[in-house]
């Protein structure tokens, strides 16, 4: 339980931090005049939110051993990517007026991107295992 409180808060601070990013493109491309109404800031910020937990809940799953690494980022990134694509639908990141081919082209862009920031943490963390084992053959 304490590992999936742990991923879950890491996966809302990087979400966050995406968040405010790609606000900032968006008000940058508005040239100032991005605007929101009815409440959709907050709704973007609870779907955030519920995608950061999307993210950092299933990734848990990598302390199994009993699962073969493809099966763990199936069923992490499977999960989160479900969710991602139901909050995005709530909240209105795909467009309220675009075509359901636009959204589907947005939807594999950020998906893509997803998995560019997963293969990123994945290397990091095989580079420190690594690093790990190159330490521990030392001391032998």
């Amino acid at each position: 339980m304490k590992g999936i409180v742990k991923s879950s808060i890491q996966g809302i601070m990087l979400a966050m931090c995406i968040f405010a990013v790609v606000c900032m493109i968006f008000d940058l491309v508005f040239k100032g005049t991005f605007k929101l109404e009815n409440y959709q800031m907050t709704k973007m910020v609870i779907g955030c939110i519920i995608c950061g937990i999307g993210y950092g809940a299933p990734s848990v799953v990598y302390n199994s051993e009993k699962l073969a690494y493809p099966v763990k980022i199936l069923i992490h990134m499977g999960i989160a990517s479900v969710i991602y694509v139901i909050v995005a639908f709530n909240v209105g990141w795909l467009g309220n007026d675009t075509t359901l081919g636009t959204k589907v082209v947005i939807i594999c862009c950020l998906l893509a991107l997803s998995f560019v920031l997963w293969f990123g943490f994945a290397m990091y963390y095989r580079r420190q295992s690594k690093k790990m084992n190159e330490k521990l053959q030392q001391k032998k």
